[in-house]
């Protein structure tokens, strides 16, 4: 997926000014980087139609050399249908999944997830991508993402919504619903059932 230019000039003046704050002792330097870092705040925030209020939050949240963030993304499978949500936020359906914790291994994360959003209790049996969502999926996103994907099997629970989801149902491969792109896609969803299909199919990434 082709990003905007502005957003990939903006990612890497943030990554550029929150290395230097990071590291610089220097007064002088350290003002710089700040001013670096405003700019592209603004950038963003014009960019993405934004407050500079809400873009500055976001990347006052992140301290240190500058990483991805990992969003970690469940395919949970009963018979030949494939388990989503469907998220409060823009009423459109995804694979059940979302930020990984801090002191959570990526297993423990994803099975989390599952759990939290939909109710049903899952085991990871198998890493089947690692995406890089500018790559991947549409809509603009401030931050840099790498995305998890795996093969789960359902072992237990109900279906149950969460304060993220409103609805929770098996999808067939043919008849998925209106996803919401920027978390899951129609080509990660046709990827997940050709590993389920094929269990020593390898890794993908990007």
């Amino acid at each position: 997926m082709d990003e905007p230019q502005w957003l990939l000039w903006a990612r890497e003046l943030q990554a550029i000014a929150q290395t230097g704050l990071t590291f610089s002792k220097d007064n002088y330097d350290l003002d710089r980087y700040r001013r670096l870092r405003a700019i592209a705040v603004e950038m963003l925030a014009v960019g993405s139609n934004s407050s500079i209020e809400h873009i500055q939050g976001l990347f006052d949240q992140d301290l240190g050399y500058p990483t991805p963030k990992v969003d970690v993304r469940a395919a949970v499978f009963r018979d030949d249908r494939i388990l989503m949500v469907r998220e409060i936020s823009d009423g459109r359906w995804t694979l059940p999944g979302g930020w990984a914790d801090v002191n959570q291994s990526p297993r423990e994360c994803v099975e989390r997830e599952v759990r939290e959003e939909s109710g049903f209790e899952a085991h990871a049996v198998k890493l089947a991508a690692v995406y890089d969502r500018r790559l991947s999926n549409p809509s603009a996103h401030p931050y840099s993402i790498y995305k998890l994907f795996f093969i789960c099997e359902l072992i237990g629970g109900a279906a149950s919504p969460s304060i993220e989801t409103s609805a929770v149902e098996f999808f067939a491969r043919d008849q998925l619903p209106e996803l919401s792109l920027g978390r899951t896609s129609p080509i990660q969803v046709e990827r997940m059932y050709e590993h389920r299909t094929d269990p020593e199919r390898p890794t993908d990434f990007d």
